[in-house]
Formats: C-alpha cells, sequence, structure tokens
C-alpha cells in the first residue's frame, strides 16, 4: 500500500472530517467534550469540517494522506503567529460548533480556554489536528503526514508545538523531536493534554 500526502482542498473536507471523528472517537478530550457515543461521530464530524472550513484550511497547512486513492489520515497545521482563528473566522464557525457542541458547549469552552492559556507566545508552526482513519492504521499515514510537515518547519528553521490528548502518544512524538513541557489539565473535571514542544532543526 503507498501512502501520498498532499494538501487538502475544500472537496476534501468531508472525507478529513470523517476521518478525524474516526480516528479521536475514543480519546479522552473529545469523549468528554460528546459524551454521547451514538451521536458523537455525526457531532464530531460537525466539528472538524467547521474548524477546517472556516479556519484552517485556509491557512494552507491542512494536508491528507491518501491510502491507494482513498483519504486515510489528515492533519491542521496553523504557521506561526495564526493559530487563534481572527473574530471573523470565529464568528462563522460559531453556528457549527454550536450544532456539534449542542448542550455540552460549555465543555467545549473549557478546553478552548485551557489551551489558549497555555499556548507558548513565541512565533510557531502549531499542529492543532492529525488523526489516521481505523481503514488505514499501520500503514504509516500519521508518519508520512508529520515528516511532510516537519521537513517545511525544518527548512524553515522553525519551533513547532503541539498537545497530546492521551498520554500514550508521547513517545510517538518523541522520536520526532518533540519534548514535553507541561501538563494542560482542563478544569470543570475535564482531561489531561501534553503541551509538546520541537525545537528548530
Amino acid at each position: 500500500m503507498t501512502v501520498t500526502v498532499r494538501a487538502a482542498a475544500r472537496s476534501d473536507l468531508d472525507p478529513l472530517a470523517a476521518v478525524f471523528a474516526d480516528a479521536f472517537f475514543d480519546d479522552p478530550v473529545f469523549s468528554w467534550m460528546f459524551p454521547d457515543e451514538e451521536s458523537r461521530i455525526r457531532r464530531m464530524s460537525r466539528f472538524f469540517a467547521t474548524e477546517a472550513r472556516h479556519h484552517m484550511l485556509a491557512l494552507g497547512g491542512t494536508e491528507v494522506a491518501e491510502l491507494d486513492g482513498r483519504v486515510g489520515g489528515g492533519s491542521m497545521w496553523a504557521p506561526p503567529d495564526q493559530w487563534r482563528a481572527p473574530r471573523g473566522a470565529t464568528l462563522r464557525m460559531m453556528p457549527g460548533l454550536l450544532r456539534a457542541l449542542g448542550r455540552h458547549v460549555a465543555f467545549g469552552q473549557s478546553v478552548d480556554s485551557a489551551l489558549e492559556a497555555a499556548h507558548p507566545e513565541e512565533p510557531h508552526w502549531y499542529l492543532s489536528t492529525i488523526g489516521t482513519a481505523s481503514h488505514a492504521r499501520g500503514a504509516g499515514c500519521g508518519t508520512a503526514l508529520l515528516k511532510s510537515r516537519l521537513d517545511r518547519v525544518d527548512a524553515e528553521h522553525a519551533p513547532a508545538y503541539l498537545e497530546s490528548s492521551k498520554e500514550e502518544n508521547v513517545p510517538y512524538y518523541e522520536r520526532f523531536g518533540f519534548t514535553v513541557t507541561g501538563e494542560i489539565r482542563v478544569p470543570r473535571g475535564g482531561p489531561t493534554l501534553w503541551a509538546m514542544w520541537r525545537e528548530p532543526q
């Protein structure tokens, strides 16, 4: 099986959102934000599609990994100083995010506030989201996506940052040069994330 990484287009929004919803179905953060398992995939797909459509896609750092012609993975990066959605994008995202989160919108706000408070001020590439669909796990989509963008990050001699929502994924990111800089605890009894920074290489 051959993995090919390319820039995402608007036509990729639905399959990309579906990949992320599949990849994060049992994720501690998204399980907390979307506790109803029956509606989780649908709501998460709407959540990711909204974020990609109104903010991340336009930044030029969103990529998909195709496995034999089918989207099997995706990543969304924000270039330096563009990780925070501008006011216009935030307003455009609001209806979709409210529909996705429903009565759990306060949980989403708690996660967002905790991540924003911990976010580094130094300019960097920010890996907002990376995931592989269940049908493509083990095929190398995640590694191909990370290598694709980190090659560019290294060419710019820029640092990079991400939050790992699973402690067991920390060693995976460490293999790519990221190191844990702290723990982010979401209030309201929410989950813990691990902040990870990568110096220019």
